[in-house]
């Protein structure tokens, strides 16, 4: 039978005070160390005297130090945190986060709070403090975020920390406020020559329906919400009334990109300039309205178009990676399989960023390949 002193480990009470310890920290500042050290040398003088006098300076200055941990506690006490974060953002674009901040307490109001974003382990500072929140409160905080990588980041926690009420004592406590936010590769932009001359091929003429176009279709009134730019003033001006100009849509063919992500580690940097590179082509078909269709590795985004889409794309972009190559069969480690007919795929568009002979060969249906030369020379600036 076990001695009951080893399950000390399965203790509630032991297990309370890990919690503490892991939730709750508090250190003292050199203010404080200085303050500690006068305390412990008047308690020596107190004891080596007997003076009465420094017996009450001793209580005081003890009576401090207990003061000051439990009013640094109440301000950590019953707090809640809310973060708030967009869906995706892009890498290098500036994006505002904002986060909840209420204070649960019933009659104590928290003073003096510092808080740190904790990201992936590491606490980070981001300028944020409440000199006074009041109780059964809360205020809302907002603070700027540039990432600079595409894929997750994971946003652990909130340390608050505070050295209400006298400096001497710094106090630390934990919130578990666990998110992930998505950060798509940043949109760069491309020559106006490279793109007119991808989407050039496979122009159709214009259909007798309503939509995107050059030709007339049909002029009606203008209703709430049209665009201003599609009067017609020629005729606005004859009838007296607001005349709005409708166009043909234009049977524009459907554009598949296909990316791969095979590549050697020493790619890696152009890899990641070529998952730039698809993203900014994506958005420049989806600004014409393009039925576009991405596929990365084995995942296949289907054809669709209009932001939504554009969206659905670039999360596909955000979590790609980069697979090494295999010593047998170099090339199709996570390809996709191959294109379906003609009628479906549309016009492909296959980036390659490891000029492999073999890697090659598994775009031979594509209709243009951009390989590991030609995207050196169109992401050279990134």
């Amino acid at each position: 039978m076990k001695h009951p002193l080893l399950n000390l480990h399965a203790s509630p009470v032991l297990s309370f005070v890990r919690g503490m310890y892991r939730l709750r920290s508090i250190r003292p500042t050199s203010e404080g160390t200085k303050f500690l050290l006068f305390t412990f040398g008047i308690g020596l003088a107190a004891i080596n005297t007997g003076n009465n006098l420094f017996y009450l300076l001793l209580a005081m200055m003890l009576s401090l130090i207990v003061i000051s941990g439990l009013l640094s506690e109440h301000c950590l006490r019953r707090l809640e945190f809310h973060r708030h974060v967009p869906d995706l953002i892009m890498a290098n674009e500036p994006t505002t986060l904002t986060l909840s901040v209420a204070n649960r307490n019933r009659h104590l109001p928290s003073f003096s709070l510092r808080l740190l974003d904790i990201v992936e382990g590491q606490d980070v500072d981001r300028g944020l403090s409440i000199h006074l929140l009041p109780p059964q409160s809360s205020v809302l905080l907002s603070y700027p975020l540039l990432a600079t990588k595409r894929g997750w980041i994971r946003f652990e926690g909130i340390r608050a920390q505070t050295l209400f009420p006298f400096g001497l004592f710094l106090k630390k406590g934990l919130y578990s406020t666990e998110a992930h936010l998505l950060v798509s590769p940043p949109i760069k932009p491309l020559t106006l020559r490279f793109v007119d001359e991808l989407v050039s091929e496979g122009q159709g003429e214009s259909l007798p329906r309503r939509g995107h176009g050059t030709q007339l279709y049909n002029l009606r009134l203008y209703q709430p919400g049209d665009d201003s730019r599609a009067i017609h003033w020629m005729t606005t001006a004859r009838t007296s009334q607001l005349i709005v100009r409708e166009t043909e849509a234009e049977d524009q063919r459907r554009i598949t990109v296909f990316l791969s992500i095979v590549a050697p580690e020493e790619h890696e940097p152009l890899f990641e300039r070529s998952v730039t590179f698809v993203a900014s082509l994506l958005w420049q078909l989806t600004e014409r309205a393009y039925p576009v269709r991405l596929i990365v590795g084995t995942e296949d985004s289907g054809l669709g178009l209009g932001s939504a889409h554009l969206l659905t794309m670039l999360r596909l972009l955000a979590l790609c990676k980069r697979q090494p190559p295999e010593t047998s069969g170099v090339g199709q480690h996570g390809e996709h399989p191959p294109f379906t007919h003609e009628g479906e795929r549309g016009y492909t568009v296959a980036i390659v960023p490891w000029s492999d002979q073999a890697a090659l060969a598994n775009t031979v249906q594509a209709d243009r390949v951009l390989h590991a030369m030609h995207l050196e020379e169109l992401t050279h600036a990134y």
